[in-house]
């Protein structure tokens, strides 16, 4: 006696084939660490916890730094795997930053207090978005537009960076105006050095070693506040050059074109 197989049986096998889905699940476990702690800062900015919420984002930055050095050396990259940690950066370096910056800092400022936290986030959505579909390998040696995870991470800071110094966020018009710069930069053309193409395995000269065994010190003086001024500096200084740079782009391709007008050869 021949056995048929029931009805929905048959029906239900090529639907679990169609939704069936491998990926790799080390990495994205570490994608997910990285969300979680965003997460957790967001609950913990509504709880007026800002410095549990503040470290919340740095812990998700390392387990965003994770995942993809993970991936590639266990050659385990994939599209799901970076579609789904551009969405995990949507949460724990645009939205849970912009939270804690509005309910620590902006929030007096009514409107245009959680107009710039939204500006914030809508910014790092488009910067995300961006980033997803560029070309492989145009942001190798540089990045175009300050990182989101810097963006959070000058947020971040500035919360650790007040309490050492006992300042006061609330209504600041500084970190207003910090809000809104790195929206900017975030969505800009500026070239931000991403160091992936300085190799620390090779033989360098010796002067980086110096400038490495400085920087330690620097930041291992007062970490809360150095870290601050460093992010920050990366982010200003990158805006300032690239808005120089432009400027010499530009007078570049107009040189350029008048010769082109008076080549005889055209």
């Amino acid at each position: 006696m021949k056995f048929r197989r029931s009805p929905f049986v048959r029906a239900r096998r090529p639907i679990r084939e169609r939704l069936g889905l491998t990926i790799y699940v080390l990495p994205n476990l570490l994608t997910t660490a990285n969300m979680f702690f965003g997460f957790f800062s967001v609950i913990y900015s509504i709880k007026q916890e800002f410095t549990l919420a503040a470290y919340a984002i740095v812990s998700a930055s390392v387990f965003d730094l994770l995942d993809g050095r993970v991936a590639r050396m266990t050659g385990s990259t994939s599209r799901f795997g970076a579609e789904y940690d551009s969405l995990s950066d949507l949460i724990s370096f645009c939205m849970a930053p912009s939270m804690l910056m509005y309910l620590w800092a902006l929030q007096p400022f009514n409107k245009v207090g959680w107009l710039a936290s939204f500006l914030f986030v809508a910014c790092g959505a488009l910067r995300l978005a961006r980033f997803n579909v560029q070309s492989v390998g145009v942001e190798k040696k540089d990045f175009q537009g300050l990182p989101t995870p810097m963006a959070a991470g000058i947020v971040a800071s500035s919360v650790l960076a007040f309490n050492e110094l006992g300042l006061e966020g609330y209504r600041h018009w500084g970190l207003l105006a910090i809000t809104f710069l790195l929206s900017f930069v975030m969505v800009s053309t500026f070239r931000y050095r991403s160091f992936k193409d300085l190799d620390l395995k090779e033989r360098l000269p010796f002067h980086y070693l110096v400038v490495g065994v400085l920087l330690l010190i620097v930041v291992a003086w007062r970490p809360e506040i150095m870290l601050f001024v460093l992010f920050l500096s990366y982010a200003v200084l990158g805006a300032v050059f690239g808005i120089f740079n432009f400027g010499k782009k530009h007078t570049i391709d107009k040189i350029k074109n008048r010769r082109m007008e008076y080549d005889p050869e055209d």
